[in-house]
């Protein structure tokens, strides 16, 4: 037993990283569900409309957080290796890219609305309705990308360097505003003007950039590793820059396909039937979205721990982390599907405002979820011992090739063989994951990621 799990020390080390991620995870994911339950109270159709401009916004996330995550890799190794100047030139790397990015992000959301959601909802019968909805809640969403941007780039950092829990009282904080706007905004309450899809979406903004002014005043008050000192003169270490765009550069590729096959196969579920499929889906992820917390504690506690060991120049203790790890993943998968069992009670308590259509299949897609969930941990924690390494390669070819050559062709094809429901081709597609878990093992076997970049950056 001792060779698969660490000591008591070790765990504790790692609970002290992941709770607090996991609880702002669970605090973010609790917004949305708020959301989700009060725009639910405004019918299927309006919900459907949050819901599918949700898709679109998530695709923002995601890449932002993959640019943030390839900065990260390094930005762990140089905190263990304790150098500073390495920390900074990771920081600017994610700060460049994530610049440019966001300036796509304006136009789909400014410019071209109507045009992005209306290919969420082909084949759906109530598509018109469901997209004068998604419009105005999507160009009012726009006003948030440089907010959260700047608020992303700063929380991975402090938590890619240990500091957890500024973010998570941060995250807190923006909890708060954004459930108490919603409440006044959305039904008009403490006479404010009921706002309907408005009002969900200008609490959110005002709750980013109130997370935003949090986060910069924190930085400033309590000078990070990460930063430059005042009067330094700042620049860029191009050299190292495009070092950590060639290994990042396939993670984002891997992130890019995921998120692809994610945004198709939900526009094939909403054109299996009206607004209850849609709705009904988004009310199943917004409960699902309690178990992924999981998935970034689980993950930035292997990445911090991993990483700095690996930046310290400790290989052979990386190495028995990475199987200490992997056994509080199986364990901890097998809690996850116990707590899934649980909350599919949230369903009628949460979302009874629905018809009982979509409460069905909110139901159905949790129960599916939590079953999957032991697997979906384990693969995150060996695709997290792979990048703290400094090895995308193994995401880009284990995730991002079976989501190229199965997941988005299978789901193409049951769209058009099959006429079954989108719970049911959901799960048959995630079998899949099973061909990723084992090829994720004979990958890490070779022990690719047992890399010091720190050495070779300097």
């Amino acid at each position: 037993m001792k060779r698969y799990f660490g000591s008591l020390s070790f765990y504790r080390q790692a609970l002290m990283i992941g709770i607090p991620v996991m609880l702002q995870s669970l605090i973010q994911s609790l917004v949305s569900l708020v959301d989700n339950f009060m725009v639910a109270g405004l019918g299927d159709v309006k919900m459907s409309g949050v819901s599918v401009t949700g898709q679109i916004l998530f695709v923002f996330m995601v890449l932002s957080n993959a640019i943030c995550a390839a900065g990260g890799i390094y930005m762990t190794q140089f905190s263990g290796a304790r150098n500073n100047m390495g920390m900074r030139q990771a920081l600017r790397f994610k700060f460049l890219l994530i610049g440019s990015f966001i300036a796509l992000y304006l136009l789909v959301c400014f410019v071209f609305p109507r045009q992005i959601l209306g290919m969420m909802v082909i084949g759906n019968t109530e598509a018109e309705a469901i997209l004068d909805a998604g419009e105005e809640y999507m160009r009012l969403m726009g006003f948030m990308g440089i907010p959260f941007c700047i608020s992303v780039v700063l929380a991975t950092s402090m938590r890619e360097i240990g500091q957890v829990r500024a973010p998570l009282v941060i995250s807190v904080i923006g909890t708060l505003v954004n459930c108490a706007l919603n409440w006044v905004l959305i039904y008009g309450n403490l006479g404010a003007p009921r706002l309907e899809v408005r009002g969900a979406a200008y609490a959110t903004i005002i709750a980013r950039f109130v997370e935003m002014a949090l986060y910069i005043l924190f930085v400033l008050q309590n000078p990070q590793p990460f930063l430059g000192k005042h009067g330094e003169k700042l620049y860029t270490d191009w050299k190292l820059f495009g070092e950590i765009l060639r290994r990042g550069w396939l993670m984002l590729l891997s992130e890019v396909l995921w998120v692809v096959s994610e945004t198709v196969t939900t526009a094939v579920y909403n054109g299996r039937g009206g607004a209850d499929v849609v709705s009904g889906m988004s009310a199943g992820w917004a409960i699902v979205n309690l178990l992924f917390v999981s998935f970034g504690g689980i993950n930035t506690a292997t990445s911090v721990i991993i990483g700095k060991t690996l930046g310290k120049g400790q290989l052979d203790e990386a190495r028995k982390q990475k199987t200490w790890m992997l056994s509080a993943a199986v364990v901890f998968g097998l809690f996850m599907t116990l707590i899934g069992a649980l909350v599919t009670l949230l369903t009628p308590l949460v979302f009874g405002h629905l018809s009982q259509t979509a409460q069905g299949i909110c139901r159905d897609l949790v129960l599916l979820v939590a079953l999957y969930m032991p697997l979906w941990v384990y693969t995150n924690v060996q695709f997290s011992v792979a990048r703290a390494g400094g090895d995308t390669v193994m995401g880009a070819v284990v995730d991002g090739g079976v989501t190229l050559l199965v997941v988005i062709p299978g789901i193409l094809l049951l769209a058009n063989l099959t006429n079954w429901g989108p719970v049911l081709m959901y799960g048959v597609l995630k079998l899949t994951d099973f061909v990723k878990i084992v090829t994720a093992h004979l990958w890490l076997k070779k022990e690719k990621w047992v890399k010091n970049l720190t050495v070779r950056a300097a």
